[in-house]
């Protein structure tokens, strides 16, 4: 009797998602080509993730198989880390943005590569490195050249909108290669946060804000902003916040009015008893359903990143989403992982 209900519980356990491997991943962003959706993710060459339902996950690769040519060169200490991309789609090509930088230094730089196809099993697949779009320099510049996003305006505009830290997130046109900054040269300041004028040209400051993902709806355009700190195990503070505007490059202003430029932002969602923090968010529709996709820290894990893809829903033009959708909504590894998560 005894064995039978030990052999009982074990099939209960394993008919469950309790042994699953949830799929880690740092700064998500993703896409869908054809009948499958692709997630992308800070690490070693880019790690590639590919699913048929947005819950089981399965690891395909990555993006490079070493890391960019011209990467030491313009940051000397890089890590082998990429990180932060962001995946695009033009004229039947699929470009993936992505950072090069010194972990609390400006000594950073964005790169890009295309591809005609997001399938590894196509022949048509495979990454071509476009190399550096534009780096920032300690002292020189008061921004950081990390965490790309990408947005076509309403007149087929294609923008990079970037930043950490330092003098806030920043955008700029690019040009008809995607690979440059167009000419003449179009910036924006669209979100800050205060900083001490006394902080060395080189450090990052107070400023706690990072990764913009500007998504288009209804005639508006959201600006999803990470604030507060990542990276920091169970001492993570991160969230998401939100602004609005109906010009790409701003001005933006939260749900009360204040200017994501003066540290204006809506909170679309925080940590949790059972997750840290979450943060450095992307936004997508697909099939008529939005969805907010983001990394979340476990707290039962000692703060181990999960990816998290979050049904959003609507109130009076502002996205809203369920916290209780972390413990629902998990994501599943089918298969091995990148070594670098054993």
């Amino acid at each position: 009797m005894i064995l039978e209900r030990l052999a009982l519980l074990l099939a209960m356990c394993l008919s469950t998602n309790a042994l699953a491997v949830q799929v880690e991943v740092h700064d998500p962003v993703m896409a869908k080509e054809g009948d499958h959706y692709y997630v992308f993710s800070t690490g070693p060459g880019i790690t590639i993730y590919q699913s048929e339902d947005l819950e089981h996950w399965r690891w395909v690769g990555r993006a490079f198989d070493g890391e960019p040519d011209w990467a030491r060169e313009v940051v000397p200490d890089f890590s082998g880390h990429l990180w932060a991309p962001d995946i695009f789609e033009h004229d039947g090509k699929w470009y993936l943005y992505y950072s090069v930088s010194a972990f609390g230094k400006n000594t950073s730089a964005m790169g890009v590569t295309v591809t005609d196809t997001l399938d590894p099993s196509s022949p048509d697949y495979g990454w071509k490195d476009l190399g550096l779009v534009i780096q920032s320099v300690p002292h020189r510049d008061d921004w950081n050249a990390i965490d790309p996003a990408i947005v076509e305006d309403d007149a087929g505009g294609v923008w990079l909108s970037f930043g950490s830290f330092w003098g806030g997130l920043k955008m700029f046109r690019l040009d008809e290669t995607l690979a440059a900054p167009a000419e003449p040269q179009a910036w924006a300041s669209i979100a800050a946060r205060p900083r001490d004028t006394a902080t060395p040209g080189e450090q990052a400051g107070v400023g706690a804000i990072e990764a913009p993902y500007i998504f288009r709806k209804d005639g508006w355009y959201y600006q999803f902003v990470s604030f507060d700190l990542c990276c920091r195990g169970m001492n993570s503070t991160y969230n998401v916040r939100v602004g609005r505007s109906k010009d790409v490059t701003g001005p933006y202003l939260d749900r009360d009015g204040v200017s994501l430029m003066e540290g204006g932002g809506t909170l679309v969602i925080e940590g949790n008893d059972n997750w840290v923090a979450v943060g450095h968010n992307a936004a997508y529709t697909f099939d008529g359903q939005d969805w907010l996709v983001l990394h979340a820290y476990e707290t039962a894990d000692n703060a181990k990143q999960k990816l998290r893809i979050l049904p959003i829903s609507w109130d009076d033009g502002w996205p809203q989403v369920d916290p209780a959708d972390l413990d629902r909504r998990t994501t599943e590894l089918v298969g091995e992982g990148p070594p670098e998560n054993k």
